[in-house]
């Protein structure tokens, strides 16, 4: 009976022992498994949004292709009916106030 007591006492501390071990070691190396997880987080989210929008982000991820560049033709001219206060008039005159 006493040797099944002690059989137990040393499976108790082996078992105690790993678990003191496993956490020390996440808690030492817990910056480079939150990053491991991260990037196979976002590797399977980008992989199952490039087939459902059909062919990923295309121009988006940074080509141009088909997308007009900035400048004059996108800057509405002054007067051209767009009003530029809340009220029809200029922001910030006194034509804006509506009392």
């Amino acid at each position: 009976m006493q040797k099944l007591v002690n059989v137990l006492a040393v499976a108790s501390f082996a078992v105690s022992g790993a678990v003191v071990v496993s956490g020390v070691y996440v808690y030492v190396n817990r910056d480079s498994i939150i990053d491991g997880v991260k990037s196979q987080v976002m590797e399977a989210v980008t992989g199952s949004l490039g087939g459902a929008l059909g062919g990923g982000l295309g121009g988006l991820a940074g080509g141009s292709e088909g997308l007009p560049v900035g400048g004059g033709a996108l800057v509405p001219e002054v007067g051209s009916g767009i009003p530029s206060g809340p009220f029809g008039g200029a922001s910030g005159s006194a034509s804006a106030l509506p009392f």
